[in-house]
């Protein structure tokens, strides 16, 4: 299932691998689906998937506050936190404050398609946002693009 939406899927829809406590969002486009998973497991196999793809490369955002997140409070966090540092390890990771990835998942989620994946973690500030991007077009061919019609 997860292949077909990345087949379907293109730059701007994102995949949310959530905790357990992720909401389900009433938005019209956002799909919330429930793996019965380990999260690190569900994030392994969907940035597999992703790096299957010929056309898709994924943004990684993960909430600051996890790194300020004690064990005292959440037994198992610091477990947590190296493991995804492993996995996330070839990515650049983009940390935000938990409500301004929200609120750029929101605004995307008003024009493209946003796949949630609710997982059975029960840790806090653990989802993983991939907003999804061109892999065969980079950044600084597109501004290149933009500066030629410009100045044509």
């Amino acid at each position: 299932m997860l292949r077909e939406r990345i087949g379907l899927y293109g730059h701007r829809n994102w995949i949310v691998i959530a905790d357990s406590a992720y909401p389900a969002l009433s938005r019209q486009g956002v799909e919330t689906i429930v793996a019965d998973a380990a999260q690190i497991d569900v994030l392994q196999r969907a940035l597999n998937a992703l790096s299957d793809s010929r056309h898709l490369k994924p943004v990684v955002y993960a909430d600051v506050e996890l790194s300020f997140v004690d064990d005292d409070d959440a037994p198992g966090i610091e477990i947590y936190r190296q493991r995804l540092s492993r996995l996330l390890g070839g990515y650049e990771t983009k940390t935000l404050r938990h409500e301004e990835i929200i609120t750029k998942l929101d605004h995307a989620s008003e024009t493209f398609r946003v796949l949630i994946i609710k997982t059975n973690l029960t840790l806090p500030y653990t989802s993983v946002f991939l907003e999804l991007d061109c892999s065969y077009w980079k950044a600084e061919s597109e501004a290149k693009l933009r500066a030629r019609i410009l100045h044509h």
